[in-house]
């Protein structure tokens, strides 16, 4: 099952609160897409994070932002949606 997760940063974190976990962070990342789990990663123009995860359920999803850095000092945390085909076509062929 693919998933969305989009990152929030808890109210009151600065910048200078997520610098000191960035390179674990990136670590994690690096991880999670070697081992397949990340599918594709993006950053929003203001800078939030976008994870397409592909997992067995939601909550092997969760679990596996949890481990996060960022996430686990409760920095940032996710909204999460599991993500379905488009099924619009078959409005065509009626």
């Amino acid at each position: 099952m693919k998933f969305i997760a989009i990152e929030k940063v808890i109210l009151g974190v600065s910048q200078e609160n997520l610098n000191p976990f960035l390179e674990e962070e990136s670590k994690k990342v690096w991880e999670l897409y070697k081992n397949g789990h990340l599918r594709e990663i993006y950053f929003t123009e203001n800078r939030d994070a976008v994870l397409i995860l592909e997992c067995r359920n939601k909550d092997e999803a969760l679990d596996i932002l949890k481990e996060l850095p960022l996430v686990k000092n409760n920095l940032i945390e996710f909204l999460l949606n599991e993500l379905h085909p488009y099924a619009g076509y078959e409005r065509l062929f009626k």
